[in-house]
């Protein structure tokens, strides 16, 4: 594939703008539906706490301030998590200056709430994020029967003896050796990577997932993972792993412990299909809530989605995968010389920043 690559366009803007409202309904002014935009959060609109001065302008000019003087759907389709869709929007809103809607944004785990419907009353172990929060999001997701790594310490310190026996939880009276898991759902980076390996390859390997009984080295529960980003860009100068390390850790303790067994997983997240499709939905809804009357067949046909990301293996693998056009900035993970694609991944267009690429595809919707 090749690639159109633009270099060192810059837009002028306010560097400090009052919170821009993007409103769904008919008087927000007119939509440019047939173009549709979805925009990776970490090393494009941001680095780790510091909102990008670019990333600011192009969500502006998405919600309507660009020269064709319309707004253009967008959505924000990131492998970050931990924390609820309502959250997250609330968070780049307040670092971009512009509203971001909990129905425009898309998590690695966003997707998982479809698994409510199989494992509501279901007992399952949530892996990752921090203290509780991810239990807390898989609740609000539907599944009403969590536990946690840390309820496990809680219940029985010596499953975990390196660190210090944490409080009681809500599950303090609940016996593990009796209580099976059905699943076990990684939703978020891992906080303790030797406790949550140690509690989901026992959850894993244990005779009727009931802890504490026989090891049998085969599988005995599904197991779902959230995100394969081996690293993610922060405010740090290089790239820090992300939970796709964990994955890599967890598989290389399954080898070991069971003479590779096959493990089998599902995984949600970027670059897999399940998560574009997500994102299309929400874009669908964006659409119809502009314009009610809208023939969503038809528009699906005609539509053009931009994918815009700086992670050549999950960004751009994952929009081409897709059928989207993707748009890679050098702002992130991403760091070839100029003029230079991905050679594994490659993209559509390689831009030096993400307003760059927003420049590009308003031009292109022209």
């Amino acid at each position: 594939m090749r690639a159109l690559v633009l270099q060192g366009t810059r837009l002028a803007g306010a560097a400090q703008p009052q919170l821009l409202r993007m409103s769904t309904g008919r008087r927000a002014g007119r939509w440019q539906l047939q173009t549709a935009v979805a925009l990776d959060i970490d090393g494009v609109l941001v680095r780790g706490r510091r909102a990008l001065d670019e990333g600011r302008r192009a969500l502006q000019m998405l919600s309507g301030d660009n020269r064709l003087g319309r707004r253009i759907p967008f959505v924000l389709l990131t492998n970050g998590g931990g924390v609820s869709e309502a959250d997250k929007a609330s968070s780049v809103s307040r670092l971009l200056g512009v509203e971001v809607r909990p129905e425009q944004v898309v998590l690695a785990h966003s997707p998982m709430r479809s698994l409510a419907r199989k494992y509501s009353q279901k007992h399952v172990l949530v892996v990752g994020g921090e203290q509780g929060r991810c239990a807390d999001i898989a609740r609000a997701y539907g599944f009403e029967n969590v536990s946690t790594p840390d309820d496990v310490v809680a219940w029985s310190p010596s499953a975990w003896p390196f660190m210090p026996p944490p409080p009681p939880t809500a599950h303090k009276s609940r016996d593990y050796a009796s209580d099976p898991f059905h699943a076990v759902m990684v939703f978020h980076d891992s906080f303790d990577f030797g406790r949550d390996l140690q509690v989901a390859t026992d959850v894993l390997r244990s005779a009727g997932a009931t802890l504490g009984r026989e090891f049998v080295n085969r599988q005995t529960v599904p197991l779902y993972m959230s995100n394969s980003d081996l690293v993610f860009s922060n405010d740090y100068p290089r790239p820090r792993f992300g939970q796709g390390a964990y994955h890599v850790c967890l598989r290389a303790m399954w080898d070991a412990l069971t003479a590779k067994a096959p493990l089998e997983y599902t995984l949600f997240g970027k670059p897999n299909r399940v998560q574009y499709q997500y994102a299309e939905h929400l874009l669908d809804q964006i659409a119809l809530a502009a314009d009610p009357g809208a023939d969503l067949a038809q528009l699906r046909a005609c539509r053009r989605i931009f994918a815009i990301g700086d992670n050549p293996a999950a960004d751009i693998a994952g929009a081409n995968g897709a059928g989207w056009t993707s748009v890679l900035v050098r702002t992130g993970v991403f760091d070839g010389p100029p003029g230079a694609n991905d050679a594994t991944h490659p993209a559509h267009l390689v831009t030096d920043h993400v307003e760059d690429a927003v420049s590009w595809i308003i031009d292109s919707a022209a």
